[in-house]
């Protein structure tokens, strides 16, 4: 398969369940909102050695808000409730509640599956805190140094789908780094996704093991190009960089669609191919073919046309 000149290999990127949270902050201003995300997210690029896996999902504008302010929302992504518990309760107390202005608010249906977040951080309050019942949810108010800082008590969940990826292999840094920024930007506007390495792209991709029995994963090696010659390299003879981009969904369709997006805008010059890490099928069910996701959408849309 070939757009525009770049060879899209005919593979898949293996990817698997976790259980996935939205969380929305809002502030004042979107600058103090987008400050308590990226705070929030950081040290949450993957569960090889995070608690979470996590990213601003998108911008809320104040009519989209519980309290008609500015904010975002901020997925995570963790292998078990518990886990993922644990560490939205860290993160909200560390990085929200200390943010200037903020408030907290969960962004999932509430379900019989849910992690107690305002519940766990109201002690904080060293029993000044106060709750008040809207509806089938309770939220907790804590007095602090501006004011009060809101969160809900109860936090919906859902099975969602973490792994999802694609790599880039160009010619040299510049322009493998360009055509990512590229894909990530089409892959942003795609609702329920995010893209949870530094700025989205990662340059340290990873394979599972390592010849270290303590570590859990280590440096792809077939895709640096200073080990070309001592190792089975995938890079072709003239590519000088590799870039991954990792994809976390709600839905395996969102994942999908942010993986097809991808693929059409970071199919620029310099380039050589796009393709997707996987361990063989045995890491995680989901096996999102990139042949299979593009002819998807080729097939509909000449469908859409007759």
């Amino acid at each position: 398969m070939n757009i525009r000149g770049v060879e899209v290999l005919d593979t898949f990127a293996e990817a698997f369940p976790m259980t996935a949270a939205r969380v929305i902050i809002t502030a004042d201003s979107l600058n103090w909102a987008e400050i308590a995300g990226r705070t929030m997210s950081g040290y949450a690029t993957s569960v090889i050695g995070c608690d979470a896996e996590a990213a601003i999902e998108r911008i809320l504008s104040p009519n989209e808000a519980p309290d008609g302010r500015p904010g975002v929302s901020v997925l995570l992504f963790a292998f078990s409730r518990d886990a993922l518990e644990k560490a939205v309760a860290n993160r909200v107390g560390q990085c929200v509640m200390t943010c200037p202005t903020t408030a907290c608010y969960n962004g999932l249906p509430i379900g019989e599956k849910t992690i107690t977040v305002g519940g766990r951080l109201r002690y904080f309050g060293d029993g000044w805190q106060i709750s008040k019942k809207l509806g089938d949810q309770r939220y907790w108010r804590i007095p602090v140094m501006d004011g009060e800082f809101t969160c809900e008590e109860t936090f919906g969940t859902t099975k969602g789908v973490a792994g999802g990826n694609l790599i880039f292999v160009g010619k040299d840094g510049p322009c493998t780094l360009a055509a990512a920024e590229a894909s990530l930007l089409a892959m942003r506007k795609v609702a329920g996704v995010i893209m949870p390495f530094p700025g989205g792209i990662a340059r340290s991709g990873s394979k599972v093991g390592s010849k270290y029995k303590f570590l859990r994963a280590s440096t792809n090696a077939a895709y640096a190009p200073t080990l070309r010659g001592l190792v089975n390299s995938e890079l072709p003879i003239k590519a000088g960089a590799a870039y991954e981009i990792v994809i976390d969904g709600l839905t395996l369709g969102a994942v999908e669609e942010a993986t097809r997006v991808g693929i059409e805008a970071g199919a620029l010059p310099g380039i050589f191919q796009i393709t997707a890490g996987n361990y063989g099928g045995k890491l995680g069910p989901f096996h999102i073919k990139l042949h299979e996701v593009m002819r998807r959408v080729h097939e509909a849309g000449v469908t859409n046309s007759q």
